[in-house]
């Protein structure tokens, strides 16, 4: 009898666990066992270790999904673990070896998630001071969450989580979907990530893909896309 994965989800920069509720609705009713990771967002392979350690935590089979720059995360962290059978990417970064987010991000011109971002200092382990961004609340809607109902991003500004710097720049030491059966949703209405880049990205995994018309935060927005994507890659598993 074959068992059904277990999909773990990790969010984000600007996001947290909560940006995936809609989505763990719609698994749960399906009967798909479900944990949303929270990602530390401190630095690649620091939060890859983390994520790989809640995989290494879970009975059998395993479903990765990531969005953003959770897309990075889970293409280091399923590296080694044959009991990772697929990564769902959403709206995220699919990097190759040695590669950054940053760096994906100005491959192609169209992000302005730049200027609507401010930095922070917040201290390091060893007493020095770390970088972390976060976007202005008030630009946060339409830069991060343009299909979100205002209450609902307005919300999420105010939540969000912020990236350490060194995360977007830390170059990935590995790459999963070389490897491991590789989902895509493509958005074309996103201002962090652009299209082409999304585009360029799934093409080189060999990503199984759809696009459609959603924001940065389309776990947030479009809940039964992103849940039908995962629903596939668990169905494949099977």
């Amino acid at each position: 009898m074959t068992t059904t994965p277990t999909v773990v989800l990790v969010h984000g920069a600007f996001a947290d666990s909560s940006s995936w509720n809609g989505v763990i609705e719609i698994l749960a009713a399906e009967g798909v066992s479900v944990l949303a990771a929270a990602n530390p967002l401190r630095g690649l392979t620091s939060d890859a270790a983390y994520v790989a350690s809640v995989v290494d935590s879970i009975d059998g089979p395993v479903v990765l999904a990531g969005h953003s720059y959770g897309g990075s995360v889970i293409s280091v962290a399923a590296q080694g673990k044959p009991q990772v059978t697929g990564l769902v990417y959403l709206a995220a970064f699919i990097p190759e070896t040695g590669e950054s987010a940053l760096a994906l991000t100005d491959k192609f011109p169209g992000s302005t998630l730049g200027p609507t971002t401010r930095p922070a200092s917040y201290p390091l382990a060893d007493g020095a001071d770390g970088t972390e961004l976060y976007i202005r609340q008030d630009e946060f809607p339409q830069q991060f969450a343009a299909d979100v109902p205002a209450a609902t991003a307005a919300a999420m500004a105010v939540t969000q989580r912020p990236v350490a710097l060194a995360a977007l720049q830390e170059p990935a030491a590995a790459a999963a979907w070389t490897s491991i059966p590789a989902f895509a949703l493509l958005t074309t209405d996103d201002k962090n990530i652009p299209l082409q880049a999304q585009r360029f990205m799934a093409e080189r995994a060999q990503a199984e893909s759809i696009e459609i018309a959603a924001s940065h935060a389309v776990t947030v927005s479009q809940p039964g896309a992103v849940a039908e994507l995962i629903l596939r890659a668990v169905r494949q598993s099977n």
